[in-house]
């Protein structure tokens, strides 16, 4: 399928590069409609390099957050970029951070521990969670329980069935859908994509991982994100416009942003 340019996007979670490639990288994304951008901090380093990333490009916004595979190194250093970027309205968010018991990178214990302290950062600065989750759903929602949920909170990179979609919607997040739901053996995806009112989701690439069908295989960027919306639309049943001006207004809402 044919993306269309005349459609706006925004990419609400993906890893950009500062390298030799991102200029072009850019550009495709701009030929394909994608008006903005969430770059997704994973550590202190790829927090800082987000939040610069963002003050040169104007379409390009970035959040501040240490991934469940890396809890071990504690949060000290990125609540240090948090507090230098108190009130730059190009950090939009925290995250991104929860739990991952697939990997089990850190020790399940730390995990939740750094969970819970960036929940607490997103209450304090006001700013929305953007959350990894990974066979951990119980403790994930027993965590943001326990925590209070901030208003403003994302499953990114949704992964469940309409059980765990479920439990979000309860809970007032939203779920954000990935190349994912292109994936044959995805079935779970799709059924909880179709039980979850279009209001509740949001699209990302997550690149330059998950490239979507038909380009697994191919580095994925965010041009590719109205492939995801496509997906949502053959769904929901609706027209792509739907999903692209659905998903595009709740981003800017829960982002805080400006349309373009």
């Amino acid at each position: 399928m044919s993306l269309t340019p005349s459609l706006q996007w925004i990419d609400n979670h993906c890893h950009l590069e500062d390298d030799s490639s991102l200029g072009s990288v850019l550009e495709a994304s701009s030929e394909a409609g994608v008006t903005q951008m969430i770059t997704v901090g994973t550590d202190a380093v790829s927090s800082a390099s987000c939040v610069a990333l963002a003050a040169q490009y104007e379409q390009v916004w970035a959040t501040v957050g240490l991934h469940p595979h890396d809890a071990a190194e504690g949060l000290d250093a990125v609540l240090e970029v948090v507090k230098a970027n108190a009130g730059n309205p190009k950090m939009v968010a925290i995250g991104e951070c929860g739990l991952d018991y697939h990997y089990d990178h850190a020790p399940r214990q730390i995990q939740r521990k750094v969970f819970a302290q960036q929940i607490a950062l997103a209450h304090e600065y006001d700013l929305p969670l953007v959350i990894h989750t990974r066979n951990a759903w119980e403790e994930t929602f027993e965590i943001l329980d326990a925590e209070s949920i901030p208003t403003r909170t994302v499953f990114h990179c949704f992964t469940g069935g309409v059980d765990e979609a479920a439990g979000c919607i309860e809970r007032g997040a939203l779920l954000s859908i990935s190349g994912i739901v292109t994936f044959p053996s995805a079935d779970d995806v799709r059924s909880a994509v179709s039980s979850t009112p279009l209001s509740a989701l949001m699209v990302e690439t997550d690149s330059p991982f998950l490239t979507p069908v038909p380009h697994r295989g191919k580095p994925n960027t965010p041009a590719m994100v109205g492939l995801i919306g496509a997906e949502i639309a053959r769904l929901h049943e609706v027209g792509l416009s739907i999903v692209a001006n659905e998903t595009t207004a709740t981003a800017l809402q829960f982002y805080g942003l400006d349309a373009p």
